[in-house]
């Protein structure tokens, strides 16, 4: 886990003590051949911790299994490849393929696991709808005029979007936070660069700055 570096001294026993709380509360699955194993579970116990640290474990109580395919998948009735879906009844899929991907480039923006993960905690709220739970109440028109003016910029390809945001965040409302949140932690320079309101409003509701956590580890 790469960003393990970036953890305070004070913030990792806190990590640690979660991901051990995830791994002992959620059910694993493999699925298609896959021996779910320790390394399995850690691995993907730690990247859901990474955006709850300063949230809490609570806002996975929705979750309760997740499953993972060696690799990429497809569905049934359709011709694509999937690598991980999060559903409204609490289960998570993901390829694991993709999960080892996303950790070995820690700063490509492409993070299968915080996605997934960002998706639960939006649908924590009620729907996926891009708008989790928020820290208050007084936080959510911001969140709603930031989160707004760059989903519409980057369906209009906009140039301060696409700096930093991939093009699947245009999909709608839920997939832009969950692409948000990958750049949010694997591209934070770039984004407080290019889109310094909408890093600032990510800041705000995880309650961690990654840049000044990279600066001082």
């Amino acid at each position: 886990m790469p960003f393990y570096a970036d953890l305070s001294e004070a913030e990792r026993p806190r990590f640690l003590e979660m991901v051990k709380c995830f791994v002992w509360e959620k059910n694993f699955i493999g699925a298609a051949g896959l021996e779910v194993d320790d390394e399995v579970r850690v691995v993907v116990a730690a990247s859901a911790v990474r955006l709850v640290l300063h949230l809490g474990l609570s806002r996975y109580d929705r979750c309760r299994e997740i499953v993972i395919y060696p690799g990429a998948y497809r569905h049934p009735d359709s011709d694509g490849v999937v690598l991980g879906e999060a559903h409204a009844w609490g289960t998570v899929v993901l390829s694991w393929d993709d999960v080892l991907h996303g950790l070995r480039n820690p700063a490509d923006g492409l993070d299968t696991a915080s996605h997934e993960f960002a998706h639960v905690l939006d649908r924590a709220s009620g729907a996926f709808d891009g708008t989790p739970e928020l820290r208050g109440r007084d936080h959510y028109r911001p969140w709603a005029e930031i989160m707004s003016r760059h989903f519409l910029g980057l369906r209009a390809r906009g140039r301060r979007q696409r700096a930093v945001l991939r093009r699947y965040g245009a999909s709608n409302e839920a997939e832009f936070f969950a692409v948000a949140t990958e750049a949010f932690f694997e591209k934070s320079a770039q984004m407080q660069e290019a889109t310094p309101d909408l890093y600032n409003e990510l800041v705000r509701f995880y309650g961690t700055d990654p840049i000044r956590e990279r600066e001082q580890a």
